[in-house]
C-alpha cells in the first residue's frame, strides 16, 4: 500500500457547521437541561456509570502485555494533541468494531472481534485516532459537544421524543463520526490506511486496496441525491469520499458531506435545525406574498400572524424569491393557497401573486392542484388568471395609488 500524506492536520480538526449550530440551538433554547447536563455532578454519574461498565464486560489491554497497540496509540494520541490517559480493552463481541468510553482526563478505548489480527501499523493508528477523536471533540470547548451528546441520546430514548429532536440525534452522530474519520486521518498521517480499516471492518477482509475503493466510492456518490441512509454511522463510501475531498482540501467538502449526511431538505425528515430553516423559508414566502401595499389587508396580515404573531408588513423591494427543494413544494403550495383563499374581497389578486411566487420557487403546479381541488376554482378561471396575472395586478397597484391619494 502506498501511503499519502494528507495536506491537513491537527490545526484543521474543527467541529462541522451542524455541530456547532446544534449547540448554539441547545444551549439558547434548553437552558435548564443545558445547564444540568454540562454540570459536575451529571458528570460524574457519567464517568461511574462508564467505569462499572468497561470492567464487567471488557478484558483490560496492558502496555506489557500489547507493547506495539500502545505504541500505536500514543503516537495517534501525541498527533491529536491528547494529553489524557488511554485504556485499552478487548470485549467478546465477535464482530469487528471499535468505541470510546469518556471520562474527563480518560480515554477508554474498547476493541472487538479481530481488529488486531487484521489491522496493521498505520490502520491500527486509524482506528485508534478515530476513537480518541471522539474524545478531542468532548473535550473541547469545556465540553460542549458531549453535553449536547448526552442531551441527545437521553432524548431519542425517551418514548415522547419529538420526531425532529430523533432527526437531530441521528445527523449529530453522522456528523460526529465523521469529524472521528477526519481525526484518524490526523493520526495516522495519510489517507488510505483510514480507507483500508473502514473496508475491513465492513467486511472482514485482511486485505484491501484503499485507492480502488476510493474509485468505487466516486462511482457510487456519483449517483444524483445520494445521501446516507445510515442510522448511526455513514456507509464507508460516503465517509470515503468525504475523507478524500477533506484531505485533498477541496473547497467542497464541508457541502458535500453536509448534503450526503443530511439529503435534501423534506418536510418528513425535518430535524431541529431544518424546523429553523423551514420556518425562515415560509416567513420569507409570506412576506414575498404580502410586500405589495394592496394586498395588505386586515384578512391577509391576521392570516400572516397566524404563522408568526410578530409577523410586520414587509418593504416592497424585496429580492425575487429562489427556488425551494422539491420536499416542500406541497408545503408551500397549502400556505399559499390559504392566503388567496383568506380575504376575498380581493377578487383573484391574490391569487394572480400567488402563481408568480410559485413559479419562482417551484411549486406552481402543486397550488394550482389545490387551487382547483381545495378551492373548487374552475380550471378556466385559473387560465385567464395565469394569462391576465400581470395586468391583474398593474390594475391593483394603480387602484391602490390613488386610493392612497385622495
Amino acid at each position: 500500500m502506498v501511503e499519502t500524506t494528507p495536506a491537513v492536520s491537527l490545526e484543521d480538526l474543527a467541529p462541522l457547521p451542524y455541530q456547532r449550530a446544534l449547540a448554539a440551538w441547545l444551549e439558547a433554547n434548553e437552558p435548564e437541561v443545558w445547564r444540568w447536563a454540562a454540570s459536575a455532578e451529571a458528570r460524574e454519574e457519567h464517568a461511574a456509570a462508564v467505569r462499572a461498565e468497561l470492567l464487567r464486560n471488557s478484558y483490560r489491554l496492558d502496555a506489557a502485555a500489547h507493547p506495539e497497540l500502545h505504541s500505536h496509540a500514543q503516537v495517534a494520541a501525541q498527533r491529536l494533541g491528547i494529553t489524557a490517559s488511554v485504556t485499552l480493552y478487548q470485549a467478546g463481541d465477535g464482530a469487528m468494531n471499535a468505541s470510546i468510553h469518556f471520562m474527563p482526563g480518560e480515554a477508554h478505548i474498547v476493541l472487538s472481534g479481530p481488529l488486531l489480527e487484521r489491522l496493521q501499523g498505520a490502520e491500527m493508528q486509524a482506528v485508534l485516532g478515530h476513537e480518541l477523536a471522539h474524545y478531542l471533540l468532548w473535550e473541547r470547548d469545556g465540553g460542549r459537544y458531549h453535553v449536547v451528546d448526552r442531551l441527545l441520546n437521553a432524548t431519542a430514548a425517551n418514548p415522547r421524543a419529538d420526531a425532529s429532536h430523533l432527526q437531530a440525534a441521528r445527523r449529530y452522530a453522522l456528523y460526529t463520526e465523521a469529524f472521528a474519520d477526519r481525526g484518524g486521518c490526523v493520526a495516522c498521517g495519510a489517507l488510505e490506511p483510514v480507507v483500508s480499516a473502514l473496508v475491513k471492518v465492513q467486511t472482514g477482509l485482511s486485505q484491501v486496496n484503499a485507492a480502488s475503493y476510493l474509485q468505487q466510492a466516486e462511482e457510487i456518490c456519483a449517483a444524483p441525491d445520494m445521501h446516507t441512509r445510515g442510522a448511526s454511522h455513514p456507509e464507508v463510501f460516503v465517509r470515503a469520499r468525504a475523507l478524500r475531498l477533506w484531505t485533498g482540501r477541496e473547497p467542497e467538502a464541508d457541502e458535500w458531506l453536509a448534503g450526503a449526511l443530511e439529503g435534501p431538505l423534506d418536510l418528513g425528515t425535518l430535524d431541529i435545525l431544518g424546523q429553523q430553516r423551514v420556518g425562515a423559508i415560509t416567513r420569507a414566502t409570506i412576506a414575498q406574498l404580502l410586500q405589495r401595499p394592496f394586498l395588505q389587508s386586515e384578512p391577509l396580515l391576521a392570516h400572516a400572524r397566524r404563522f408568526f404573531p410578530d409577523f410586520k408588513p414587509p418593504a416592497s423591494d424585496m429580492p425575487p424569491p429562489e427556488a425551494v427543494p422539491a420536499g416542500l413544494h406541497d408545503y408551500l403550495a397549502s400556505v399559499l393557497v390559504d392566503f388567496v383563499a383568506a380575504d376575498p374581497e380581493l377578487d383573484d389578486v391574490t391569487l394572480a401573486a400567488a402563481l408568480g411566487i410559485a413559479e419562482a420557487l417551484g411549486c406552481a403546479g402543486p397550488l394550482e392542484q389545490r387551487v382547483v381541488k381545495d378551492m373548487r376554482f374552475p380550471k378556466r378561471n385559473l387560465t385567464r388568471v395565469k394569462r391576465e396575472a400581470a395586468a391583474l395586478l398593474d390594475k391593483a397597484q394603480s387602484q391602490h395609488q390613488q386610493t392612497a391619494a385622495t
